[in-house]
């Protein structure tokens, strides 16, 4: 029986996946990819511009896994994680809607904005998922961060239909054309994020009350240490880390890189659209429904099944020719992507000590954010260097397969 009665608090904190899954929807996996492969790129080598997206994806996932843990610990020490998620918030809406003056041609400018976009985007998700622990006891957090996502993509998909409209029927919109509606988009998503994100800033409180002063400020570098031997010698949360290092780096390359692939394998912007529509309107139950089944058999065996499934989608991507063949796999990202991210956040949330939790978080988040780097910069190296996308899609089987060995060790 499905349970999904949650305080007004944790509905306030799960509203901020609503709100920046506008940036993950349209513009990380949606009108970007498409907009610096025609527009930004225009006149050069697919495989060239894949390469740039995934370099430039790779360096903005680097600086956040540098600065993760050390975010993490002041966030902690000083009972900061509101805070620093407010300035993340401001910095990300703000580079969201730079991203539409870039003119053609402009590809450098276009990166580095999305880079510092991308940069504040997963840092702010750095001190969000952390605020997990102050919004929900134990037993409830897989509903409450299933929640979350699942309002990500109803939220998420509900503003790409509205921008998808206004770029395949700008005159409807009293738009001037493509190129403008794309731009508009760009700064709705700004806007859409901002303001969703104010439950989160009225409503939610941290359970700890310690005031920021020099003295707690000058022991994060030993809390970092501490925390590095802790996770260390404590065998579940290690083992947790590596097997989602693994397996998440070809989730997040999926995510950064569909699109450009499906494009440069000859799937037009159209059905690339309609896909990503498909993934969110699919994801929005489907993470729901798993958070149910993991109450059922477990939240490690769950993700086991996520991760299985996205092998699968993997090698049949590495040979699929058809839209209709593009458009199963997206249904099936839809029913598996929602879940290993929520599952993955809610069971490592009972790993940590209380207290510490953006700090741990801030490990969490800088062993995703290097997942980050690998999968985009292999995929792009692998296509500059043999001149198809196809071949570099494969190097994450094998840490599919690893990451489901680690994770069927953890245990919680």
């Amino acid at each position: 029986m499905f349970r999904w009665r949650v305080s007004g608090k944790a509905l306030s904190w799960a509203l901020y996946d609503w709100a920046n899954s506008g940036f993950a929807t349209t513009v990380m996996a949606g009108f970007f990819p498409l907009f610096f492969k025609q527009f930004y790129c225009a006149g050069i080598e697919p495989a060239i511009s894949t390469a740039r997206l995934g370099w430039g994806s790779s360096a903005a996932s680097l600086a956040v896994a540098l600065f993760a843990p050390f975010a993490g610990a002041a966030a902690d020490a000083c009972t900061g994680k509101k805070r620093l998620l407010l300035w993340f918030t401001t910095g990300g809406t703000v580079a969201t809607a730079l991203l539409s003056l870039p003119e053609q041609g402009q590809w450098a400018v276009a990166i580095g904005i999305y880079a510092c976009a991308l940069f504040f985007f997963a840092g702010g998700n750095i001190f969000y998922d952390s605020l997990l622990a102050d919004v929900a006891g134990p037993e409830e957090r897989d509903r409450v961060s299933s929640l979350g996502f699942a309002l990500g993509y109803l939220g998420g998909g509900i503003l790409l239909l509205s921008n998808i409209g206004m770029v395949l029927m700008p005159s409807v919109f009293g738009i001037a054309g493509k190129e403008q509606a794309v731009r508009l988009s760009f700064i709705l998503v700004a806007l859409w994020w901002l303001v969703f994100s104010l439950p989160l800033f009225f409503k939610v409180t941290e359970n700890r009350n310690l005031q920021c002063d020099i003295t707690s400020a000058g022991k994060i570098i030993t809390q970092l240490a501490d925390t590095f031997l802790r996770i260390r010698r404590e065998r579940a949360a290690l083992l947790f880390l590596a097997a989602y290092w693994l397996y998440m780096d070809g989730v997040s390359s999926i995510i950064r890189m569909a699109v450009d692939y499906g494009f440069s394998i000859g799937i037009d912007s159209k059905g690339l659209l309609e896909a990503l529509l498909l993934v969110q309107f699919t994801g929005f139950p489907a993470t729901l429904l798993m958070s149910h089944v993991a109450e059922r058999i477990g939240t490690r065996n769950t993700l086991i099944i996520g991760i299985a499934a996205y092998a699968s989608v993997t090698l049949w991507a590495s040979i699929m020719s058809t839209v209709q063949e593009f458009f199963i796999l997206a249904a099936a990202i839809g029913l598996f992507q929602g879940s290993l991210q929520a599952l993955s956040r809610s069971f490592f949330s009972r790993l940590i000590p209380w207290g510490r939790e953006a700090e741990f978080f801030g490990f969490y988040n800088i062993v995703g954010r290097f997942a980050a780097i690998l999968g985009p910069a292999l995929i792009g190296t692998v296509a500059a260097y043999t001149g198809s996308t196809r071949a570099g899609i494969l190097v994450l089987l094998p840490m599919f397969a690893a990451g489901a060995i680690l994770l069927n060790k953890v245990e919680s």
